[in-house]
């Protein structure tokens, strides 16, 4: 009879499981097994510590080991590097700066000196220098003892956060993974939600802005009908023909850029074609007329259906401020006799209410009329006003979370442990010189590491 062992099921999975434990410790070394200034870049990024190959007679990895193990439990943006001279680390400081890209502290060790310097908005470039330069001072030749105090000393001061544990932790893998097995269905259904309500919110706008634009189309389809041109009559000229089929082509474009409108956004384009299609007729009436030919102007404010402003006037809402305002010759007229304008109304919850006052739906109507440039000022003050007004809205031009002082775009805000990459402004990092154990100053050929001169 021939016994047969099985491996038992659970084997494996722990066999695995030790391998990658395995892997894991050798990627959280602090150290890398090559120097460079990108080998020390891509320590930093994973442990905030790292040690030439050439300075580990001088630096052990287990003191650097203890050393990044005090960086973590501070949770604090420093950075630290022990590397030799030589031409590949002669601006080290903000070569490493750069290519870790993580706005904060960093210290480096270099032959027999050290420096450091760092981002503004984690710590002072002049308190960067003044703790090196003690620490240094406190134990001369000693690069532990010199690292040490300086992180001690540092910790307590520098602002922001840390970035994470040393290397590549299990639970930096582990839990991701566990989360996204656990979450992945209810993310899919809550994207899909979201996502709904979306649409369901853009077929509702779109349809209370349909109602509004189908009477403005209807309207001036009316005007067409009730209009006493006849092309091919002697009187008529190239000109009037011309203004005559413009206006007909706007109406046209309207009523088809509104049946084929997916969003409220596209609502701009049918009310720019009625714009142009009313300021084709007032063209035509003047020639007609023998009079001077209008010029361009925005659409009545109080009803674009009035067609083109012939000019503006002082005007204020109930409540609110004057303002300027274009307007028709009939509205012109109401406000001279001190009559109310005819304004336009539309159904709201509340009632029918003048546009103005009606919500955010009608921005892509109103912006079409009137433009970006000229809706704020006229607005202001109102319900749809406030819609333009807000930062990230269609129409109102704002510059976003950066400012520009005439020299380049500012990073406002970039505090100790934010991610920057490569921008930031080498001006604002470091302003210290690398110091020599013996006293003297080392400016390393040059001033390099002087990051106050760039």
């Amino acid at each position: 009879m021939r016994t047969v062992f099985r491996r038992p099921p659970a084997a494996v999975p722990a066999a695995l499981l030790a391998a990658l434990l395995g892997l894991l410790l050798l990627l959280a070394s602090p150290a890398s097994a090559a120097g460079g200034l990108s080998a020390a870049s891509q320590a930093l990024k994973k442990g905030q510590v790292y040690v030439d190959p050439a300075m580990t007679g001088r630096f052990s990895e287990a003191q650097a080991a203890a050393l990044t193990k005090k960086i973590e439990k501070a949770d604090k943006p420093i950075f630290i590097a022990v590397v030799p001279t030589g031409p590949q680390y002669s601006n080290v400081l903000q070569d490493l700066r750069t290519e870790v890209g993580v706005a904060g502290l960093y210290g480096v060790w270099r032959g027999d000196q050290f420096g450091a310097a760092s981002d503004r908005g984690a710590m002072s470039p002049a308190a960067a220098k003044n703790l090196a330069g003690a620490a240094l001072r406190s134990h001369p030749g000693d690069i532990d003892g010199t690292l040490n105090n300086f992180v001690d000393q540092a910790a307590g001061q520098v602002k922001g956060s840390g970035v994470g544990s040393s290397g590549v932790s299990v639970a930096a893998i582990v839990v991701p993974v566990v989360l996204l097995a656990l979450a992945g269905g209810g993310v899919f259904l809550l994207f899909r939600r979201a996502k709904k309500r979306r649409e369901e919110k853009t077929r509702a706008e779109l349809a209370q802005l349909r109602v509004v634009v189908d009477e403005d189309i209807t309207a001036f389809g009316e005007e067409l009908d009730r209009l006493d041109f006849n092309p091919g009559a002697p009187g008529a000229d190239d000109a009037q023909r011309t203004d005559y089929t413009q206006a007909l082509d706007s109406y046209e474009r309207a009523k088809q850029t509104m049946d084929a409108a997916k969003q409220p956004s596209d609502v701009t384009a049918v009310t720019e074609a009625l714009s142009d299609g009313r300021f084709a007729l007032a063209t035509l009436a003047a020639r007609r007329d023998g009079r001077a030919l209008p010029e361009r102007r925005p659409s009545c404010f109080f009803d674009p259906r009035h067609g083109p402003s012939v000019k503006d006037a002082e005007w204020a809402p109930a409540g609110g401020a004057e303002r300027t305002v274009p307007v028709c010759a009939a509205d012109a007229a109401r406000l001279a006799s001190g009559q109310e304008p005819d304004i336009r109304t539309v159904e709201t919850e509340y009632g029918r209410q003048p546009y103005w006052n009606a919500g955010p739906a009608y921005s892509p109507w109103a912006g079409g009329y009137f433009g970006s440039g000229l809706l704020p000022g006229l607005l202001v003050g109102t319900a749809l006003g406030s819609v333009f007004a807000s930062p990230g809205n269609a129409w109102a031009s704002d510059g976003g979370g950066y400012g520009y002082d005439g020299g380049g775009y500012d990073r406002g805000g970039v505090e100790g442990g934010d991610f920057t990459g490569a921008d930031f402004n080498t001006s604002d990092f470091g302003n210290s010189d690398f110091s020599s154990f013996d006293g003297g100053g080392g400016d390393f050929g040059g001033g390099d590491g002087d990051f106050g001169g760039f």
